[in-house]
């Protein structure tokens, strides 16, 4: 008779405060704002079960669906700014921070890493003094180079605000992707780059063709974290152009249009409900965005193993 498996209770107990503190925090608010999606309050203060009530009145109504749509609109021009431009340079600064000759690498690394240990309000608050038109230092410095007719008061004007903010968050951020894809880079073996050069295959070239097809996964990690975490993005906008997001909402996105509906904002009042409808959409947003990620990453595997 075979002998039975030790029961590994151990386990469950160093699980068990992780897993209690996470549903507290994630699980159940999680619950509570879908629950809460699906009620609303009638004129006498009852609250009711409405069903999708709540999503129609949000995607057919003129007056939510225009500001929802714009805001959807706005996150998603946020989100493709950051994948053509900070995950690219992040790759791009990965590989020249990797060369083995390279000096004061450490030193480099660091220097572009810091801005990401930065406080939102801190990298907000200083990129409104550089670019201001009256007080700013960005105006000077154009004009010490002789450019100051590019100079306009991007944060000011609808067509330059959003991806203005855009370029600001990349620069902030442009670190992640980099230490990611610099780690990747060191996590390839040895005897890989040593055949790589054998055969001839140096520089620029062993990069395209033997070091880029070995980080794909890890580039594939970083654009499904940078599509979650700009789709979650809130502080940014908020600490440079406020609540309305100006100007006129032109850098209104999910977060911010999210915040005046649930907590109100000057004349507005809060409406809970309709800002757990707008949360969930945002959940589902990215729910959709990861499953389709994952759906083209384990298709990719199935087709290299047969």
């Amino acid at each position: 008779m075979a002998s039975r498996r030790p029961l590994r209770w151990h386990i469950a107990v160093f699980l068990a405060p992780a897993l209690l503190i996470y549903s507290a925090l994630m699980i159940i608010p999680l619950f509570g704002t879908l629950t809460e999606s699906l009620m609303n309050v009638t004129e006498a203060g009852e609250r009711v079960f409405v069903g999708l009530g709540n999503f129609a009145t949000l995607f057919g109504d003129a007056l939510w669906s225009d500001a929802f749509w714009n805001a959807l609109g706005n996150n998603t021009w946020f989100f493709v700014i950051h994948m053509l431009v900070q995950n690219p340079i992040g790759i791009l600064l990965a590989a020249i921070l990797s060369t083995p000759r390279l000096r004061m690498a450490a030193f480099y690394r660091t220097a572009i890493f810091i801005p990401t240990v930065l406080s939102f309000v801190i990298v907000g608050f200083v990129w409104k003094l550089i670019l201001s038109p009256i007080w700013g230092i960005a105006p000077g410095m154009l004009d010490f180079i002789g450019l100051k007719s590019l100079f306009a008061p991007w944060l000011g004007k609808e067509q330059y605000a959003l991806t203005t903010l855009a370029l600001i968050s990349v620069w902030q951020f442009i670190g992640i992707p980099m230490m990611l894809i610099y780690a990747a880079l060191l996590s390839i073996p040895d005897e890989v780059i040593e055949a790589a050069e054998m055969d001839g295959i140096t520089g620029a070239s062993q990069f395209w063709k033997i070091k880029l097809p070995l980080i794909l996964p890890s580039i594939g990690i970083i654009s499904i974290l940078t599509f979650v975490g700009n789709f979650n993005a809130f502080d940014l906008i908020y600490v440079a152009q406020g609540a309305l997001a100006g100007p006129d909402y032109a850098t209104d996105i999910l977060g911010t249009f999210l915040y005046r509906t649930f907590f109100g904002f000057q004349l507005q009042l809060g409406d809970p409900h309709m800002g757990a409808t707008i949360a969930t959409a945002m959940f589902f947003i990215i729910l959709t965005g990861v499953c389709v990620y994952l759906f083209l990453i384990q298709t990719r595997l199935r087709r290299y193993q047969f």
